[in-house]
């Protein structure tokens, strides 16, 4: 058990959580900002907890839910207020309903996390600011210290994992729901070199094609929100030609974006794609979040070979535009 103390302070409204762990600051840090690693200790055992977004930067956003042994389900959400990799970060955190929006009858708190290093390691000092007594009352008698001590019990495990979360680790799927999946890899760059690699035209048609034998003739990129984006590929030497189009919906520069997508010529349903990307130890963590109408069409997409193509297209983003493979 990694916690070494709990402290509540009635009169500051305060309950303060002290953790050591045998690890550097760096390892620590990176299992908070990667939401796969995240998930295997934010929900106490018997509530996995998934993250549908997670954006650990100032202004950012987190969504998640934790699934209980009978399928039920409870939501809840974090506001990053301040982030200061790899040091500390602060967060708005409060409860979700089940449209995933934050449940204004129950209350909210701030919680800091402080990344500290010691001589054996790392100690993670969370501190949390209730908004009154009988806020931090009500959710002691919830069963919020008990919770807390449980879920970060299952912190060691996660951090001696390395292997699942190594950087030399090939694209990989996971659905989160009926209708998320979330496409996850380390790409062994900068923020900035990754971020531009997806917004260079002649860099995207180097990288972008997929498995090899295929080029990509067209990619017009949207400029801002609001305008469109249309990337068409093709065999070597030509046919086969097929493409997307989709909107831009957000983006905040160099980690999210959102688009839509439709596979043009075609009466299918239009995906919503979420990608962020986040800093960690080896380079940047890729996240794609996609967002499909159905459980059959999700699975039909996947079972098309479509996450080996992302592979080949990112392996040689590494080799052929970083240069890091």
């Amino acid at each position: 058990m990694p916690i070494t103390s709990v402290e509540k302070d009635l009169e500051a409204l305060t309950m303060q959580i002290v953790a050591d762990f045998p690890v550097p600051v760096r390892r620590l840090w990176d299992a908070y900002a990667d939401p796969r690693q995240l998930e295997r200790f934010w929900g106490p055992p018997g509530w996995p907890a998934s993250f549908t977004r997670h954006d650990l930067v100032p202004g950012g956003t987190s969504e998640y839910f934790m699934t209980g042994p009978d399928g039920e389900r409870s939501g809840g959400y974090w506001e990053f207020l301040d982030v200061n990799e790899p040091n500390s970060f602060e967060v708005k955190d409060g409860f979700a309903g089940p449209d995933g929006e934050p449940n204004a009858d129950m209350p909210d708190m701030r919680m800091v996390f402080n990344f500290q290093e010691t001589a054996d390691g790392s100690r993670l000092v969370t501190t949390t600011y209730f908004n009154s007594l009988e806020e931090l009352e009500s959710l002691v008698e919830m069963g919020m210290e008990e919770g807390t001590r449980a879920a970060m019990g299952q912190i060691d495990d996660v951090l001696a994992d390395l292997a699942s979360f190594a950087a030399d680790l090939k694209t990989q799927s996971q659905n989160l729901t009926d209708t998320h999946v979330r496409v996850s890899r380390v790409i062994r760059g900068s923020l900035q070199q990754v971020w531009e690699a997806h917004h260079d035209v002649e860099l995207l048609q180097r990288w972008q094609t997929g498995c090899d034998g295929w080029v990509m003739p067209v990619c017009d990129l949207a400029a801002e929100v609001g305008d469109s984006n249309r990337f068409e590929w093709e065999r070597e030497g030509g046919g086969d030609r097929f493409g997307f189009v989709g909107e831009l919906l957000e983006r905040e520069a160099p980690y999210r974006e959102v688009t839509t997508e439709r596979m043009i010529d075609t009466d299918g349903p239009t995906t919503y794609n979420e990608l962020t990307l986040t800093p960690v130890e080896d380079g940047t963590l890729l996240s794609l979040v996609i967002t499909y109408p159905d459980a059959g069409l999700r699975d039909q997409i996947l079972a098309t070979g479509m996450i080996d193509g992302m592979e080949d297209s990112y392996a040689r983003l590494e080799s052929e535009v970083l240069g890091t493979a």
